[in-house]
């Protein structure tokens, strides 16, 4: 049995990868371990009963999960708070605002609607390490020790009044983190049908923002379906048809941020870091004029902050790999191409709500448009190819496949660059050519896709 845990949490095909059965469980040995983990994991006093934040987005299995995980809460003794349908940021901003020990939220981001996903977070609001998922997925194979029983078993508190002050606090939150409003700007956000459809379209009004919401009815059974931040011709279409400033995409948690700009050209998350590395380095903000991205951001981002005299450091690919170097740094501004990006300053966690109200904030501060913004970056040519129905577990062992990515680098030289790497969320492995022009960047990683296709062919 391979690592339960991913990248991004548990994830998998609802009711057949990711069980009610798992849920329950994972959620036990949550608690089974923070509980012993106190002094580590929490301030709270050890006889204090754990308290843990759960919220969830849009997709009908998400309800069965969350009766799942809260009865495996507690069960164990964890007071709980139901926070309902909300963004994965708002439960990372709402654990650490209220002191709790642990957040659980049900999404699997931006996959589609069959799958769904069980992340973790610890007291503050940071993702756990990887060795305290070790140990719960450790514990999961052990049996579980006696539970309480009478007033020791755990609670769950969901009335609106408390929830939506909570939820509230998350929002004000946000709105303070802007320097200015964003009275003048007509943007329309994609919500995906996600966790951001009710929250996202208030925000941008609330910030003063003339908003046309698509795809926020908040119909989980098409989230992420021809929509949100992994499928951008609608947004692209309603910027245009409504003469709008900005378009927002957001993905089935709201943890990512896509833009579009007036013309309806795609703004990436590299683009948007860019934008916002030039304003934080102007403002004086910019931690030692550093930037943390991933091995896949585009080399037109490396180019454009070594001419700012900004040093950008990668990392494998995951937004936990960039937190992890951001906290060890002390960087204030992180992020992915796929528009993960976090500003630590004001959040433990990549937040697309507050990446889409920094980055309007620029626009209006500047009164530049957004396309002009982003000509911060060029970006070069990339290609990405996803190989599936292949072993992924073989892409490191492969002599043939080496040689085979050795000769591409050797091609393109200083123009371009290769990068193979298993998905650590889904069954494929990622082809990625950059190079000088879009036919060549094609042509290199539609060889290398063979390539793969070939030598990592399951068998039988």
């Amino acid at each position: 049995m391979g690592r339960l845990f991913g990248t991004d949490g548990v994830r998998g095909v609802a009711n057949v990868d990711l069980t009610a059965e798992l849920a329950l469980r994972l959620a036990e040995a949550a608690v089974e371990v923070l509980t012993e983990n106190r002094a580590a994991l929490t301030p709270r006093a050890a006889g204090d009963r754990p308290i843990v934040v759960v919220g969830r987005d849009t997709r009908p299995s998400g309800e069965f999960l969350e009766a799942a995980v809260l009865a495996g809460l507690a069960s164990r003794g964890a007071d709980v708070v139901r926070v309902g349908v909300v963004p994965t940021p708002a439960v990372a901003h709402i654990v650490a605002a209220t002191g709790a020990d642990l957040g659980v939220m049900l999404s699997a981001s931006h996959n589609p609607m069959p799958d769904n996903g069980i992340k973790l977070f610890a007291a503050g609001g940071h993702k756990l390490p990887d060795e305290v998922e070790d140990a719960i997925e450790a514990r999961l194979r052990t049996q579980p020790a006696g539970r309480p029983t009478g007033a020791a078993v755990g609670r769950v508190r969901d009335e609106p009044g408390y929830i939506d002050g909570v939820v509230d606090g998350y929002v004000k939150h946000l709105l303070a983190t802007l320097p200015l409003r964003l009275d003048g700007l007509r943007v329309v956000v994609d919500c995906a049908q996600g966790a951001a459809s009710r929250l996202a379209p208030r925000v941008l009004r609330e910030a003063g923002a003339e908003v046309i919401a698509l795809h926020a009815d908040g119909d989980g059974e098409h989230i992420n379906d021809g929509c949100g931040a992994t499928h951008l011709d609608s947004l692209r279409a309603a910027v245009l048809a409504h003469g709008a400033d900005v378009g927002i995409a957001h993905d089935g948690d709201a943890d990512r941020c896509l833009a579009v700009d007036a013309d309806g050209e795609i703004v990436d998350g590299d683009q948007i870091m860019a934008v916002c590395a030039l304003a934080l380095a102007e403002r004086g903000e910019l931690t030692d004029r550093r930037v943390v991205v991933t091995v896949m951001s585009n080399l037109g981002f490396h180019h454009a902050m070594r001419e700012a005299g900004i040093e950008a450091l990668a990392t494998p690919v995951g937004d936990r790999y960039v937190l992890a170097e951001m906290r060890r740094l002390g960087v204030t501004l992180g992020g992915e191409q796929s528009g993960h990006i976090v500003f630590l300053r004001h959040a433990t966690t990549g937040d697309g709500l507050l990446t889409a109200l920094t980055l309007l904030g620029r626009v209006r501060e500047t009164g530049q448009p957004l396309g002009e913004l982003a000509k911060a970056m060029t970006r070069l040519p990339q290609v990405l190819v996803n190989v599936r129905g292949v072993d992924r577990s073989g892409v490191q062992g492969s002599a043939p496949l080496a040689a085979a990515v050795a000769a591409a680098e050797a091609e393109l030289g200083t123009e371009g660059r290769v990068l193979l790497r298993p998905s650590g969320t889904e069954p494929l492995v990622r082809v990625m050519v950059e190079a000088p022009t879009d036919a060549r960047a094609r042509a290199v990683a539609t060889e290398l896709a063979d390539v793969v296709r070939r030598e990592l062919a399951i068998a039988g």
